[in-house]
């Protein structure tokens, strides 16, 4: 399985995990020119911006662990360009992270961090 397919693989995990959980997805893979937010969707009056990171084995660490400052302030300005151009009033806002670790052909483990990091 080459790396984007590994990466699709979770973000359907990922989606099939948050909306079993009661998330409405409304994008995927939405991009700008700062770069790609995986999944945004709707939770409990908030609007939730989603970073999914796959790996297929823990050699690396966890899969989440790749998340560090200098994405997460990425990840900030990547929702800030989103909220500039959609109409979300008076909904908070949030970061999360789901690491994906594929096991198997039709198995993964999810880990899902709410509220991961938040804008300061």
């Amino acid at each position: 399985m080459d790396p984007k397919e590994l990466g699709q693989r979770g973000e359907d995990a990922a989606v099939a995990f948050l909306e079993e959980k009661g998330y409405e997805i409304i994008e995927r893979n939405w991009k700008c020119s700062v770069g790609e937010i995986d999944i945004i969707a709707l939770f409990s009056n908030a609007i939730v911006f989603v970073e999914v990171k796959t790996r297929r084995n823990l050699e690396r660490g966890l899969p989440e662990d790749a998340v560090g400052p200098k994405k997460r302030r990425k990840y900030e300005c990547i929702a800030a360009m989103y909220l500039r151009d959609h109409d979300y009033v008076n909904m908070a806002v949030r970061f999360d992270v789901m690491g994906v670790l594929v096991v198997n052909s039709g198995r993964a483990l999810v880990r899902h961090h709410s509220n991961a990091f938040g804008v300061e």
